[in-house]
């Protein structure tokens, strides 16, 4: 994976998934973290949230798997300075383990539009509807 130092942030509600596949697919966590907002809430795992430093924690548990992130996003619902993104994901490959992975999802999530007019996500739930 490479390493940019900038990311285009998105003016376009239903292009922040891509923005986000983009940060992830760097392996930068520096650069994944600016595709939220302050006190953003992530959920790793369904039924468990967390937000601050255990945030980008758990967001580089993911970025150590070494592998791209797909996205399509499904549905965009915007209400003013809100949207609601469904977005179905895949992280498929071989970890630097030498273990398949095989990690799909729909995420829900919920991005709002800064003054500056970009997306950040609030909450980023990448297995949108499962249970714990």
């Amino acid at each position: 994976m490479t390493h940019p130092t900038s990311l285009p942030a998105s003016t376009d509600p239903a292009q922040h998934p891509a923005v986000f596949a983009a940060a992830f697919n760097s392996g930068d966590p520096a650069l994944l973290a600016r595709v939220y907002e302050p006190g953003a809430v992530f959920v790793p795992a369904p039924g468990t949230s967390t937000t601050g430093p255990d945030l980008q924690r758990a967001s580089a548990e993911f970025l150590a798997l070494g592998l791209p992130i797909t996205v399509r996003p499904r549905h965009t619902y915007v209400a003013d300075d809100i949207a609601l993104l469904i977005v179905d994901w895949e992280i498929t490959g071989t970890s630097p383990d030498g273990a398949p992975v095989h990690l799909t999802g729909t995420a829900t999530d919920v991005a709002r539009r800064d003054p500056s007019g970009h997306w950040h996500y609030v909450i980023d739930n990448p297995f949108g509807t499962a249970g714990p």
